[in-house]
């Protein structure tokens, strides 16, 4: 509805600072959201919300975090100019070759519930309407949810009579326009290809499961399901890019992923209509028509020039996936990082560990002992402290993000729980509240105030949770020291599974107490197996 603007659409929108964001994940089970999607960077997965199906409920912000900024008034930038961010590439489309549909041409379009999959299948109903073509279509979305897995099936022939079924049968699909590759490579799409007959245009980005909302661990299968496609058709019918990716760089939002896989089938030639009745299609359906066409032409340009689209699109804007350093890089940024949480000598503490270990695993030839250590040591000693989470929301890049992403009149609102102030519930678990932009100056106060951090003059240092942040690092030190005491190659990988064990402990207050309390239970159980062994 506020799509269609029916509805008012609340001038509110939720960012999450990744880095104050611990991965824990109670945001997405406070608000059971699929727009609150992972985001792998260089200290772990963490949160971000996709802009682009926020439904702006903002349930998520109940999650137990300091992270949660909302900005309020203000819009989502435009486009720097017309329709695209980036123009359309001037270069020639040859003009397909159309499928013949003196038989029934089969079509399912597979992909995501609340992303446009059925309007799709109408947009094809539509056009060989207009081209006086025989058409069935019958959609298949289940509950119909959002974030549901959903089909369109669309049938056309040169008359009526030519077509014997309502939807695409067993075997039966000439095209799959596949926008989501996890419901592509489900049961129910793969019955309907064949090999040597369907042809697959797809979208290599896979959105999400509900099943991230369940499990903070979950790993998108999103290679394997592309694997599955071209074993079932071959390689040779499957056509894939990220068409998240191209929608999002030069249109600004992943809502026009759909059109544009559409675009890339019909320039395959795999679509039996003609360019004049889609773009007519497009029209009458009479919403986002000039950012639909333009989609459109973009999938064609992704099918026959994807080199020369990947050159326009701008690198800087792919930040959705970290892609790890060696040994020595992963270190050194953790150092300097060490180095602005607190000071040199604080990080030089951190190197001196991470060294010792690094020696005494390098007579064994390996570096995963290393490597655990330097990213759970770094992990147990940037404790987000008040004085932290200050100085994170300070960040110039935060803000210079921010100020990238809105226009006009906005102001920024953050939501916390300070353990001094906060109002407690009936589960002794504290509560959060808002705070206004005049946060954002106490933050630029507090971050100054570091140096107080562990010492008789930091009042936040005395709550129970900041002590318990401090002993963990002594204890992780003291198991180290026994690690390295007793390290060779047959207790290599006990000792790297020990060293890991902080990855386990997440999240802030209640949330992290209880991650806490699973981490100690998972590390006296391997205790146990490393005292056996000795």
């Amino acid at each position: 509805r506020r799509k269609r603007g029916t509805m008012p659409d609340p001038a509110t929108r939720v960012l999450i600072n990744e880095l104050v964001c611990e991965g824990c994940g109670d945001c997405g089970v406070q608000s059971n959201c699929m727009s609150v999607e992972p985001l792998e960077t260089e200290f772990g997965r963490k949160r971000t919300i996709n802009q682009s199906t926020c439904n702006k409920d903002i349930s998520c912000v109940k999650g137990f975090c300091p992270s949660f900024v909302t900005v309020e008034g203000g819009s989502l930038k435009k486009k720097a100019k017309g329709v695209s961010r980036i123009e359309l590439p001037a270069l020639e489309l040859p003009k397909p070759t159309l499928p013949d549909t003196a038989q029934a041409w089969g079509m399912v379009v597979a992909g995501v519930g609340g992303t446009g999959v059925i309007t799709i299948g109408q947009l094809l109903g539509m056009a060989a309407h207009i081209e006086g073509k025989g058409i069935v279509t019958q959609d298949a979305a289940g509950l119909a949810q959002k974030g549901g897995s959903t089909w369109s099936h669309v049938l056309i022939a040169n008359y009526q009579d030519d077509i014997r079924t309502t939807r695409v049968g067993v075997a039966a699909a000439d095209l799959v326009i596949g926008c989501d590759p996890i419901v592509v490579a489900g049961k129910e799409t793969l019955q309907r290809m064949r090999a040597g007959r369907t042809h697959v245009a797809l979208n290599a980005h896979s959105a999400p499961t509900a099943a991230f909302v369940r499990n903070a661990n979950w790993q998108n299968p999103g290679e394997e399901c592309v694997a599955a496609i071209v074993q079932a058709v071959g390689a040779k019918c499957v056509g894939t890019f990220d068409a998240d990716r191209v929608a999002t760089q030069v249109l600004g939002d992943s809502i026009f992923v759909n059109p544009m896989i559409l675009g890339f089938a019909w320039q395959k030639g795999w679509v039996p209509l003609g360019h004049e009745a889609l773009m007519r299609a497009i029209e009458l359906n009479d919403m986002a028509v000039a950012q639909n066409k333009v989609a459109f032409e973009w999938g064609r340009h992704c099918a026959a020039h994807w080199d020369e689209v990947q050159a326009l699109l701008a690198p800087t804007q792919v930040v959705q996936f970290h892609k790890p350093d060696g040994v020595d890089a992963l270190i050194a940024k953790r150092e300097a990082f060490l180095t602005d949480y607190q000071n040199a000598a604080y990080a030089n503490r951190y190197r001196a560990v991470v060294e010792r270990v690094r020696s005494a695993e390098a007579a064994l030839h390996k570096t995963a002992l290393t490597e655990a250590v330097a990213r759970n040591l770094f992990k147990l000693m940037a404790y987000k402290d008040e004085y932290e989470v200050a100085r994170l929301h300070t960040d110039t890049a935060f803000l210079q993000k921010i100020n990238g992403m809105f226009e006009g009149d906005y102001t920024l609102n953050y939501h916390l729980a300070p353990p001094l102030m906060a109002k407690i519930n009936d589960k002794g678990e504290l509560q959060k509240q808002k705070f206004g932009p005049l946060m954002l100056t106490g933050f630029q106060l507090l971050k100054h105030l570091k140096m107080l951090r562990g010492s008789a003059l930091d009042v936040f240092g005395y709550t129970e949770e900041r002590r318990t942040e401090r002993e963990l690092i002594g204890q992780y030190l003291a198991s180290v020291d026994t690690l390295l005491a007793a390290l060779d190659t047959s207790n290599h990988a006990l000792a790297v599974e020990m060293a890991r064990i902080p990855e386990h402990i997440k999240g802030f207050g209640h949330v992290k107490a209880r991650h806490l309390a699973a981490a100690r239970q998972k590390w006296a159980s391997l205790k146990v197996q490393w005292s056996a062994q000795h």
